[in-house]
């Protein structure tokens, strides 16, 4: 699995460092946390992507629900949204902010 949040990294809103200590920290495997051992390996590489490599059964649903509890846990829920752009890999990306004065105008 690939979580890409070199969006929101860029604009240095997003600390990729602490996202990954907190995977580290919180993904379960065999009901236990911190019990990752040789089963799955967590790394970044330099421009804001986190690399998953599971060798048992781990769900891209539970990475996608962890990765939106960090963002409630850190307050970046409300402009940070976690999008799957294609199959293992997940993006952080900004909602988008629609001018609502425009259109009232008109």
């Amino acid at each position: 699995f690939i979580i890409n949040a070199s969006q929101p990294a860029n604009d240095k809103i997003f600390d990729v460092a602490a996202f990954e200590k907190f995977l580290q920290d919180r993904i379960k495997v065999e009901g236990r946390v911190n019990n990752l051992g040789d089963n799955i390996t967590i790394s970044s590489t330099g421009d804001g992507k986190i690399e998953i490599i599971s060798h048992n059964d781990l769900s891209g649903r539970y990475l996608k629900y962890l990765t939106k509890k960090f963002l409630k846990k850190q307050q970046l829920r409300d402009w940070l949204r976690v999008v799957a752009t294609s199959k293992g890999v997940y993006e952080l990306k900004f909602f988008n902010v629609v001018n609502d004065e425009a259109d009232e105008d008109e």
